[in-house]
């Protein structure tokens, strides 16, 4: 840029702010009707596209405001989709516990399955009652669906109950309709999500069909009787001429268990597994 150019355009400068100036001494000494007819038509000409560009600015913002209010309505929306089976299914194993506690003729006392009392032990399950409500070692634990474990260890505020996966559990067994009777413990795995049950002591001469259901039997007194524990699913194996062990699929399922009922039948001593496997 030539230095002629240069002071031309500061010349222009200096001319501009002085007309500013004198329109804003002008504007200042108008009355108050001609100053404001004076800034209308200044609006609508000189500074029409600032207006402009102000307005669209403001149209662009209020638009985002409203994409992020849309936004965040349709993930609230999808979030409480996402949730719906999940407490449908909660709202569903609710309504079977109350109807469960209707029918029982023992005292029960509601409890929340937390989680898993440790992280590397998933045979057991921490509940959210404990010897404040009553809950005593030995009391057994029962879903909707059948019977689930045993309580192990009482705080005030919690219990750990084992669950039927556990290798101490056992439970006096008989068949629905009482004609045959066992012993039902969980079958040797190292893992807790490969465990299924087995029905042992089931004399060789009695044949049980598929689907048949096993019940607690109530003879030691440690599980009442008739809670459902499993269906028979076949034959696991045979001692020719003593014995069949058949294969049970539990009717509890720990994973998705989310509520319980703790029988308060009197609690008992650490060797259950003992006291409940005499036939």
């Amino acid at each position: 840029m030539s230095p002629g150019m240069g002071r031309s355009l500061s010349r222009s400068d200096t001319l501009l702010l002085v007309v500013c100036l004198a329109l804003s001494l002008t504007a200042l000494a108008m009355p108050s009707t001609w100053a404001l007819a004076f800034a209308s038509g200044v609006r609508s000409t000189a500074l029409a596209p600032m207006v402009w560009l102000q307005a669209n600015a403001e149209v662009q913002r209020t638009s985002r405001l409203r994409l992020k209010a849309i936004a965040s309505a349709r993930d609230s929306a999808a979030l409480a989709a996402q949730s719906l089976a999940t407490l449908r299914a909660e709202n569903e194993q609710l309504r079977n516990l109350l109807g469960l506690k209707a029918r029982t003729r023992f005292p029960t006392v509601p409890a929340e399955v937390l989680h898993q009392s440790a992280a590397t032990d998933g045979r057991t399950l921490l509940l959210g009652a404990g010897r404040s409500a009553g809950v005593r070692v030995g009391n057994p634990v029962v879903s909707p669906d059948g019977l689930l474990g045993l309580v192990i260890s009482a705080d005030p505020l919690s219990s750990v109950a084992m669950t039927w996966a556990h290798p101490d559990f056992a439970a006096s067994a008989v068949t629905e309709d009482g004609g045959v009777m066992g012993i039902v413990a969980p079958a040797p795995s190292e893992a807790a999500s490969a465990a299924f049950l087995e029905l042992r002591g089931v004399p060789y001469r009695d044949t049980l069909a598929v689907g048949t259901l096993v019940l607690t039997s109530g003879l030691t007194g440690v599980y009442p009787k008739g809670i459902p524990i499993g269906r028979v699913s076949g034959v696991r194996r045979e001692e020719l001429g003593w014995e069949r062990v058949y294969r049970l699929t539990p009717l509890a399922n720990p994973a998705f268990v989310a509520h319980v009922l703790v029988h308060l039948t009197g609690g008992v001593d650490r060797s259950i597994r003992a006291a409940d496997s005499i036939p």
